[in-house]
């Protein structure tokens, strides 16, 4: 479903923030990436729907290089869930955000209706439809977010940091969701507990480059590949 070969990328001040990275992701893989703060997870995720564009390297979805000419076809296959929903809900009706990327797909009225619909009554938030995002609690806003993109029925599901600021209960109900989407998933985390609920493969990034990848049993559950990274084992196995 997604090849990145060779994949570089500097910021203009000079920070490298990708390092000549490959990887290969299945169709219907959950993958785990993890690493420190500055480990460019968050520069390799906006690749994938275009957000960057592959300066060094290339990236593919679903054998389509993800360029400029794609752009709009890359739109539609990759879904990308903001770490904060605020910058993902802009509009002044919850009902609207939701519309709005099959609006800029050129949906019939009617057929944007039901999948909308459909998208908000899936999360339990039918009832909200009319108020405004700014107005509704984090945990809302949080699967309002996945509203908006799941709404547009992705071929894969990219997430930055998706528990950020959940209660317990919402954490768990944001667990499920993902567990039960038959896409392909690609979460960035630290909270390494979600990911092991979520994950079957776990990648660890270190300054731009890939360092470790398998399992997520076996990535997780190493202590000195974690510690060796900035990283601690996830809270179950901390006795």
């Amino acid at each position: 479903m997604i090849a990145i070969e060779g994949l570089g990328f500097s910021y203009p001040d000079g920070t490298r923030a990708i390092d000549r990275m490959s990887l290969a992701i299945a169709e219907g893989c959950s993958l785990g990436i993890v690493g420190a703060n500055g480990a460019g997870k968050s520069t390799l995720v906006n690749h994938l729907n275009g957000y960057f564009l592959p300066r060094e390297g290339s990236v593919s979805i679903g054998g389509i290089t993800v360029n400029r000419k794609n752009l709009d076809r890359i739109h539609k296959m990759v879904g990308l869930l903001f770490q904060n929903p605020d910058d993902q809900l802009f509009m002044a009706r919850l009902y609207d955000d939701v519309a709005f990327g099959p609006e800029n797909l050129g949906m019939h009225p009617a057929d944007i209706a039901t999948a909308v619909e459909d998208a908000l009554r899936e999360l339990n938030l039918w009832e909200l439809r009319d108020k405004p995002p700014a107005h509704l609690s984090q945990g809302q806003k949080r699967f309002a977010s996945f509203a908006a993109v799941l709404v547009m029925k992705p071929d894969v599901l990219v997430m930055d940091e998706p528990t950020a600021d959940l209660d317990p209960k919402n954490r768990r109900k944001l667990i499920n969701l993902v567990n039960g989407l038959g896409i392909t998933k690609i979460t960035v985390s630290h909270d390494l507990d979600f990911i092991w609920d979520t994950c079957r493969r776990v990648c660890i990034m270190n300054q731009g480059r890939m360092v470790a990848d398998g399992p997520t049993r076996d990535i997780l559950g190493n202590r000195e590949l974690l510690e060796a990274n900035s990283l601690e084992l996830p809270l179950r196995l901390q006795g």
